[in-house]
């Protein structure tokens, strides 16, 4: 598969009144045409703002400091505002974590997904009568998609008439409206029960086959990766500590946070037992000295860990960001 989206160095910047938060440190990734590419870490892990760089959304006091972001063979950073509007939607969609502040209460769906068509597909009738005609047949097609019964209906409801599971599929169908190549779902089950957020992700990979388009997949839950991901990036304190293809990081985890994220993880196979939490916490951001962000956490710390330690090759299409790789191999 060729490579869709590729970062390189990217450095996310917060100027704060306590000093510069470096959000995103550093972040290298590669997604590729078609793939599922799953983005797991705490909090604060920079999850998000690397993603939101990559759609230009960063917001005042922050700012993409240094690095570079090729999308289809273009660097989106030299794009002008009007350029980057154009591809957001179109080329690129990203579903934000809570569908209920992300959708416009005051606006009925099917406004909200016509805005879309509007902006960004040029494919529809110039005629008035004909546009409105095509956007809403596309409308009803992208909600039945998306499994939203009787669509022609729920056009014309708003966001608060729908449970917390039909809000996140309609924000979906939103994103798919111009068909993007690579779509990024923030937390797409935040705040569903376990039984919408199965529905949820086999809903994002059954499109992802039928359109062939590629996903990035941010969560916290590394069982929904397992099932759902090819690849994995693990991030920890604005840097990633390793990345891989998934069925191999979840069974020999080359890193000691990525090992502490899957020891965490109730299991039935281990009643009865203590869950190993990581103990400690994520490191300030502001001024961090050049050294291994986890080793304070970490519990195969040594004195020369204390240096900045590079992503190093850890097996077959795999890297670690730790200098105990062959301890835990």
């Amino acid at each position: 598969m060729t490579v869709l989206l590729e970062v390189t160095s990217l450095r996310t910047e917060f100027a704060t009144r306590a000093g510069l938060v470096r959000a995103v440190d550093g972040v290298s990734l590669q997604v590729r045409r078609g793939e599922c590419l799953g983005v797991v870490g705490e909090s604060g892990s920079g999850k998000s703002v690397t993603f939101t760089s990559v759609m230009g959304l960063v917001r005042s006091p922050g700012k993409v400091a240094a690095g570079t972001i090729f999308f289809d063979g273009r660097d989106l950073c030299q794009l002008s505002s009007e350029e980057m509007r154009a591809i957001r939607g179109r080329d690129i969609a990203m579903t934000m974590q809570d569908a209920l502040t992300a959708l416009n209460p005051a606006l009925t769906v099917g406004e909200q997904m016509a805005e879309v068509m509007v902006a960004h597909d040029e494919t529809l009738p110039a005629g008035r009568a004909a546009r409105r005609s095509a956007i809403r047949e596309r409308s009803v097609e992208m909600l039945g998609l998306v499994g939203i019964p009787s669509p022609e209906t729920r056009l014309r409801q708003y966001p608060h008439e729908f449970s917390g599971g039909m809000r996140q599929r309609i924000m979906i169908a939103i994103a798919l409206t111009c068909r993007p190549k690579l779509l990024i779902a923030d937390e797409p089950t935040t705040a569903l029960d376990v039984t919408i957020q199965a529905q949820v992700l086999e809903l994002i990979t059954d499109i992802r086959a039928r359109l062939g388009m590629a996903v990035v997949l941010i969560t916290h839950d590394l069982g929904v990766v397992a099932e759902h991901c090819d690849r994995v990036m693990v991030m920890y304190a604005g840097q990633v500590v390793e990345e891989g293809p998934t069925a191999a990081v979840i069974e020999r985890p080359r890193h000691p946070y990525t090992r502490g994220l899957l020891a965490s993880i109730p299991r039935p196979a281990l009643r009865g037992q203590r869950i190993e939490p990581i103990m400690g916490q994520v490191p300030d951001l502001v001024g961090l000295p050049p050294q291994c962000r986890f080793h304070s956490r970490c519990p195969m710390a040594r004195p020369e860990c204390l240096v900045a330690v590079p992503m190093l090759p850890a097996g077959p299409g795999r890297q670690a960001r730790c200098l105990r790789l062959e301890d835990l191999a």
